[in-house]
């Protein structure tokens, strides 16, 4: 009987202190040749649980697997031996949510023998971490692990309390993974995959570490998949990362960043980038404050046929008013004939505006003519059309302001000049209170939490 390619202690809230602990729940693991997906998540791993399951996992790299799966990990032997060692089935790697009241002393160590052991796993090629606090004080494994491991090919980082210090040290080992998979394809390996995908949101990453993420993209320029919502990173911050690093990104498919802010500033330069990205599927800017100019210069530029691929685009809640609206309506009709989906709502418009009707006949009529083709990841009631409008701004507060639209624009120009220069002298401040904050995490506080955690563990096992 075949054994399962997945391995789960998916959200089964074990508080695994120690190997005794452990033992028994690693049997299906250890006893398990091809499995391909480890899942943990949902539990909290201490740092002997994690020396025991590493070891576990240490002995995977010597199994042996289908001929299929040599080519894709000869690079990764350490000497220049033969083929004495077989190879390990693991590819997939959800360590999401492990360290839940663990203290600050623990993860580094707990993490370390987990990533340690990891590394020895030439075909591990996806690895989530998200929902784990990985601050200042315990990044060091993690920096450690992604600048080492040629196999990478998906990054998961949500919410993991990086902020800006941190989000740079993770960002400059990218920048080193780039630099040794370049390396290596230079000595003749040509089996090195590019990383495809790096999500890293909810991180507090801001400003502070935008030049060290256009750095790291730079240098990975074959990623596919980026998503960094909600990282308050600003406007300025925003333009380099797209100006100096995604820019060269030219196979990117989807993005997504989502609340953060881009004013005027952002939406310049997304405009700018935009046409470079003729593969886009997915781009999400939506609570991003483009404003009402800036929506404009956004759908201009998608209006020049560059980005012919495009199925979905977000932009709620980003001033857009009846003028932005209109040039989106003629930028689909005329230059995106793959959109199937436009979110709109929290914007400045009216719903009863001609552009909103022009846009949903559009979407459906395109719908119709796909819907015998079966394409199931199309389907579903968000896969089409136009979102529900139910959180416009009313547009005439806009209109009592008077009809000088080049003394607004003027205006505009100032203030965004004048948050520009503010947001530079603020930046060290920022960068500086982050540090600060991430150096005195209150030891009380986790102990309080790990005995909370503990209470709830004995109330659930029995």
């Amino acid at each position: 009987m075949a054994s399962s390619k997945i391995f789960s202690l998916e959200g089964k809230g074990l508080k695994l202190d120690t190997a005794a602990d452990t033992e028994s729940h690693l049997d299906a693991l250890r006893n398990n040749d091809t499995v391909e997906e480890i899942r943990l998540g949902g539990n909290t791993l201490g740092v002997e649980a994690c020396k025991l399951l590493a070891s576990v996992l240490e002995t995977k790299k010597t199994l042996q697997v289908e001929l299929s799966h040599t080519s894709a990990t000869l690079y990764q032997l350490k000497n220049n031996t033969q083929l004495t060692v077989g190879f390990s089935n693991i590819q997939i790697a959800n360590l999401a949510d492990i360290f839940t009241s663990r203290l600050l002393s623990e993860i580094p160590l707990a993490l370390s023998s987990l990533l340690t052991a990891l590394l020895t796993i030439p075909t591990l090629h996806t690895i989530n971490l998200s929902d784990n606090a990985f601050g200042l004080n315990t990044q060091a494994p993690l920096v450690h692990f992604l600048s080492q491991h040629m196999p990478l090919r998906h990054l998961i980082l949500n919410n993991n309390g990086l902020g800006p210090n941190a989000g740079t040290l993770i960002a400059n080992a990218l920048k080193t993974l780039a630099q040794k998979k370049d390396a290596s394809r230079k000595e003749g390996h040509t089996d090195v995959p590019p990383l495809e995908t790096v999500i890293c949101g909810r991180n507090r990453l801001e400003n502070g570490s935008m030049s060290a993420w256009a750095t790291a993209f730079a240098a990975h320029n074959e990623v596919r998949e980026v998503k960094m919502v909600q990282n308050g990173i600003r406007q300025e911050g925003i333009s380099h990362l797209l100006h100096e690093g995604l820019r060269h990104a030219t196979g990117l498919r989807v993005l997504d960043l989502q609340d953060n802010t881009f004013t005027v500033i952002g939406a310049r330069a997304l405009a700018d980038v935009v046409p470079n990205w003729q593969r886009l599927s997915e781009l999400g800017v939506g609570d991003c404050l483009l404003s009402a100019r800036g929506s404009i210069l956004v759908a201009n530029a998608l209006s020049k046929g560059h980005n012919k691929t495009l199925e979905v685009l977000r932009l709620q809640y980003n001033d857009i008013d009846a003028k932005g609206l209109a040039a989106f309506a003629t930028a689909n009709k005329n230059a995106l004939p793959s959109l199937r989906r436009i979110e709109l709502n929290g914007n400045k418009f009216s719903e009863e505006d001609p552009a909103v009707d022009e846009l949903r006949e559009l979407l459906e009529t395109r719908r119709k003519e796909v819907e015998d083709e079966k394409d199931s990841h199309r389907e579903g009631v968000n896969a089409w059309g136009l979102d529900t409008l139910s959180d416009l701004e009313d547009e005439d507060s806009e209109s009592e302001h008077g009809d000088g639209d080049g003394n607004e624009d003027e205006e505009e120009e100032e203030e965004e000049e004048e948050r520009e220069e503010e947001d530079g002298k603020g930046e060290k401040i920022l960068q500086e209170a982050d540090e600060a904050e991430a150096e005195n995490v209150p030891q009380q506080k986790d102990k309080g939490v790990d005995e909370l955690a503990d209470q709830l563990s004995k109330t659930e096992l029995k």
